[in-house]
C-alpha cells in the first residue's frame, strides 16, 4: 500500500546527510561546490553520475537531503558527483532575506548547473579520484528541478549560437535519467508546480527566456534519455513528463519513460524504497 505524501516525504527527509568523500570547487561562490561519493574499492574506474538535486530552485533546500541517495547509488557501485548551484536570490545583494525563498536566479542558476557537467571531469582529475571515476562514461540524473537541471545540460549544443551555454557539439554523455522532472516547463507552468517555480525561474522577462530554458523546447538532443516517474506524484505531476515525451514523440526522440505505480515524489530518491533500486537500475542501463 502506498504511504500518502506527507509521509513519503518524511520517510525521505528522516535520513541523516551522508559526509562526501571528497568535496571539490568548481567556481569561487559557497554555493559552487561539488560533493563526491565514492564507491569501496572498485576493480576499475566506475561510471560518474552527475546527480542535481530538487527543491524548485529555492535556496533553503540544498544538496544534503540527495546525500543519502548518491551513497546508495556509490553503494551500487556508482562514482557520485553532487553538486551544488545557486538558488533563490542573495540578500547581501539588496534583495530581501525572504527572497531566498524565491526559485532560482537568472542567468546563475544556469551557469552554474552548465559549469558543473563541463567542470567535473577536471575536477576528478584534480582530486586525484580518476582511479575511482570514470570521466568517459558520464550519465546525468536529477531529481526534481535537478531532473529539469540535468535534461537541459544535455540539449545544450540545440541552443541557439549566441546563448551563454551554447555547446558546438552535445556533451560526452552515456545518458540522462530524469526523475520526477519539471522537464517541460510549460506545461509545468500551466499546472503551477511548487507554487509557480517557474514563473519565479524565469522572471519578469519570462517569455524571451522560456526557449533557452526549457527542455521540451531544445528537443531533440540525440543523447538517450529516460525519465522515471511516480503515478501519484502530486509535487510534478506525471503530466508535465508526459508532454515532454509527447514533445519528444514529435521530435523524433521519444524517451524512455518508467512509470512507478503507487508512488509519488520522493520515494524515487529515498535509499529505503524499491523505487529508488529501479532508478539506480535504468543508472545502470545507460552507464554499461
Amino acid at each position: 500500500m502506498r504511504l500518502d505524501a506527507a509521509a513519503e516525504e518524511a520517510s525521505l527527509f528522516g535520513h541523516a546527510p551522508v559526509a562526501p568523500d571528497a568535496t571539490a570547487a568548481y567556481g569561487e561562490h559557497p554555493d559552487q561546490v561539488v560533493d563526491f561519493h565514492l564507491p569501496r574499492d572498485p576493480a576499475a574506474p566506475a561510471p560518474l553520475v552527475v546527480l542535481f538535486h530538487g527543491g524548485a530552485w529555492r535556496a533553503p533546500y540544498d544538496r544534503r537531503h540527495l546525500s543519502p541517495f548518491a551513497a546508495h547509488l556509490a553503494g551500487r557501485g556508482f562514482a557520485v558527483a553532487l553538486p551544488e548551484y545557486r538558488r533563490g536570490a542573495e540578500p547581501d545583494r539588496g534583495h530581501p532575506p525572504g527572497a531566498r525563498h524565491r526559485a532560482g536566479r537568472w542567468p546563475e542558476t544556469f551557469d552554474d548547473i552548465a559549469a558543473v557537467v563541463d567542470r567535473v571531469p577536471r575536477l576528478v582529475r584534480e582530486s586525484g579520484l580518476g582511479g575511482v571515476a570514470d570521466v568517459d562514461r558520464v550519465v546525468l540524473a536529477g531529481h526534481s528541478a535537478g531532473g529539469h537541471a540535468a535534461l537541459w545540460a544535455a540539449a545544450r549544443h540545440r541552443l541557439p549560437p549566441h546563448a551563454r551555454w551554447h555547446l558546438a557539439a552535445p556533451p560526452p554523455l552515456r545518458g540522462v535519467v530524469a526523475l520526477a522532472p519539471i522537464a517541460d516547463l510549460s506545461a509545468a507552468r500551466a499546472l503551477r508546480v511548487c507554487s509557480d517555480a517557474v514563473d519565479e525561474l524565469l522572471g519578469d522577462r519570462l517569455a524571451a527566456r522560456l526557449p533557452f530554458a526549457d527542455p521540451a523546447a531544445l528537443l531533440p538532443t540525440g543523447v538517450p534519455t529516460v525519465l522515471v516517474q511516480g503515478g501519484t506524484d502530486v509535487d510534478v505531476p506525471p503530466q508535465v513528463a508526459d508532454s515532454f515525451a509527447a514533445a519528444g514523440a514529435v521530435a523524433g526522440q521519444p524517451p524512455r519513460v518508467v512509470r512507478i505505480a503507487a508512488v509519488g515524489h520522493f520515494p524515487l530518491i529515498d535509499p529505503a524504497t524499491a523505487a529508488a533500486r529501479t532508478v539506480a537500475d535504468e543508472i545502470a542501463r545507460l552507464a554499461a
